[in-house]
């Protein structure tokens, strides 16, 4: 496959993870590997431009403030093999200057000479207004004024080997000391040196310079060692010509498929919602339709507002109607208490419940949470005592409850006489988060345990445990635990508020049909979601054995045969997989690539 099919085609590749990144680092890793553009005789050779280079260095020797390093060979012990007219050079040996930049304070009262931070650049751009001022003397400002084409590097910090060239200089600016300048000489395309800086070879090498620190920091001296390939000059002005005008391509097809995206999210939310809204049971087979792509999270929280909402399947006028349930639910309450087994709690009558979030069917009725069970919060032992956690009851908190539902293994364990002073749950409980971030997480107990004081229990009584867990799931339950919660930074939700949540209560038989047909579909979209991840690994893979095969070519692509045209997906027939998925689509193109690349050919 050539480069240019590579960017024709490219929408196949689209599936693949961060694929128009990987785009952007493939262009600048052929730029200065010397196959982006071809090579052409009249351009002579490197080791002239380096030859001038060094002269215009040796005029400015008594300003220069960046030792020479050590020449490089073209042997072996080079990243790759580089054309035969560019030659291997240091920063150190290139650059006029590499120099650290002013410390001083920020003066945002200040502008006649302003002072450039680190995080005054933002996506390559400098709002140079905004930019604060600094107390400096005239002679001082001198050293440290910003020309165009300085090239500026983040030294320290998250943003470390980031760099900036200046396109032009509206004010007059210095730049702050967590700041390297590299002052590239008049002799070298200055945008040439910036797509080095920004290219998969210099962040290897930075890498491997910063490795081990514990703050990762690069000086100056290590810049000065870094080890760039430089083409003739006639060649930078080509390559940078071509970085342009690939990266414009890259920025359009972003936004195409950012435009693309956001689009489809709309019509599916939209699709969704007034699936939720029916009147009447969902056709099921909607949901799974392959020409409807709906993401797996936002499918589950569907199911679960269809199942609260008593439109996931047919009410059946035979079944016992919730009220009489509940009044069920209320005398084993009752009986429970009397028999010491659990302390007296009253149900509350439900209308003097808050309005009910929705509407549900006839037969269902609204209620409390803790009318369905016994509620209890969680209780840390006392710590004093050794011998509460000397044994082998699992003891739990929030981060023992993932969003998914599932509750991993804990490190701490008590005694009994540890949960004598904790609180107990047991199989078939629920407990739900009830502060902090992960407020709204639950899980259902499986074992034996206790719990800690950020997590709420509900004991279910005559209610199917897997029903009430959906509710517990559902999003206008996650939404009323927000509303709920005090705190902002924290948010918290006591267990009176949490026990006053309304419930969406149904006939237990059709409890028992919504948790058989919740498990049904959550299964489909576990399936659903392994066919996306295998689907985009292999995207990924192709992408990757395409960017492989780009990169050992050795000749530079015949570009200017053909106009670039907006990606199309007009491809020649082959019957690999369904012609309705993309990866399939993908796959067919693949047919161009060579064995080596790992895909068969048609």
């Amino acid at each position: 496959m050539t480069l240019q099919t590579f960017f024709e085609k490219f929408d196949l590749f689209a599936d693949a993870p961060n694929a128009v990144a990987k785009m952007r680092e493939l262009v600048l890793e052929l730029a200065v590997q010397g196959k982006l553009v071809d090579q052409k005789n009249a351009d002579g050779s490197a080791v002239k431009l380096l030859a001038d280079i060094s002269s215009e260095r040796d005029e400015r020797a008594e300003f220069l403030r960046t030792p020479k390093e050590p020449a490089l060979s073209n042997g072996s012990e080079n990243a790759f093999q580089i054309p035969s007219t560019w030659v291997w050079a240091k920063l150190g040996n290139i650059a006029l200057q590499i120099q650290y930049g002013y410390t001083a304070s920020a003066d945002h009262n200040s502008t006649d000479v302003r002072m450039l931070r680190i995080t005054d650049i933002q996506n390559n751009r400098v709002n140079w207004p905004s930019v604060p001022g600094c107390q400096i003397t005239a002679a001082e400002a001198e050293k440290y004024l910003l020309i165009p084409n300085d090239i500026l590097i983040a030294r320290t910090g998250g943003t470390i080997g980031k760099s900036f060239i200046i396109p032009d200089a509206p004010v007059r600016s210095v730049f702050a000391s967590y700041l390297i300048r590299v002052t590239p000489p008049s002799s070298m395309e200055a945008r040439f040196l910036k797509i080095f800086l920004e290219s998969p070879l210099y962040w290897t090498q930075l890498q491997a310079m910063s490795a081990g620190t514990g703050q990762p920091n690069v000086n100056g001296q290590a810049l000065g060692r870094l080890k760039l390939p430089l083409p003739p000059l006639a060649e930078q002005k080509r390559i940078v010509a071509k970085v342009d005008e690939l990266m414009a391509l890259c920025d359009r097809l972003e936004a195409q498929q950012q435009e693309r995206e956001e689009k489809h999210a709309a019509l599916a939310r939209a699709s969704l919602a007034r699936f939720a809204a029916a009147s009447t049971p969902a056709n099921l087979n909607f949901l799974f339709h392959n020409s409807f792509d709906i993401v797996p999270a936002d499918l589950r929280k569907a199911i679960l507002a269809m199942a609260v909402r008593g439109k996931l399947l047919p009410q059946n006028p035979q079944d016992e109607p919730a009220s009489k349930l509940l009044k069920r639910i209320d005398l084993l309450k009752r009986e429970a208490a009397t028999t010491g087994r659990t302390r007296s709690t009253e149900n509350r009558d439900s209308t003097l419940c808050a309005p009910a979030p929705f509407e549900i069917p006839s037969t269902w009725i609204w209620t409390e949470l803790s009318n369905l069970g016994q509620t209890s919060t969680g209780k840390t032992p006392p710590t004093g005592n050794p011998e509460f956690f000397s044994g082998n009851i699992p003891f739990i908190g929030p981060g023992q409850i993932r969003p998914s539902g599932e509750m991993i293994e804990t490190e701490k364990f008590i005694s009994e006489l540890g949960i004598s002073s904790s609180t107990e749950a047991k199989p078939g409980d629920i407990l739900m988060v009830c502060i902090g971030g992960s407020i709204g997480k639950s899980a259902i107990v499986k074992e034996r345990l206790a719990f800690n004081q950020q997590l709420n229990l509900i004991s279910p009584i005559e209610v199917e445990t897997g029903y009430l867990f959906s509710v517990l799931n559902a999003e206008y339950f996650y939404e009323r635990v927000i509303s709920s919660s005090s705190g902002s930074a924290t948010p918290i939700i006591n267990r009176s508020k949490w026990n006053s949540i309304l419930v969406p209560l149904p006939p237990l038989a059709e409890q028992r049909r919504i948790v058989a047909k919740v498990d049904q579909l959550m299964s489909l979209v576990d399936q659903l979601e392994t066919q996306l991840a295998a689907s985009r690994a292999t995207a990924k893979n192709l992408l990757e054995a395409v960017v492989t095969e780009l990169t050992r070519q050795s000749p530079p692509p015949e570009w200017g045969r053909l106009p670039f045209f907006a990606p199309t997906t007009n491809l020649p027939p082959c019957a690999l997989t369904d012609s309705s998925s993309k990866t399939s689509r993908a796959l067919r193109i693949a047919c161009s690539i060579s064995p080596k690349a790992g895909v068969p050919r048609c």
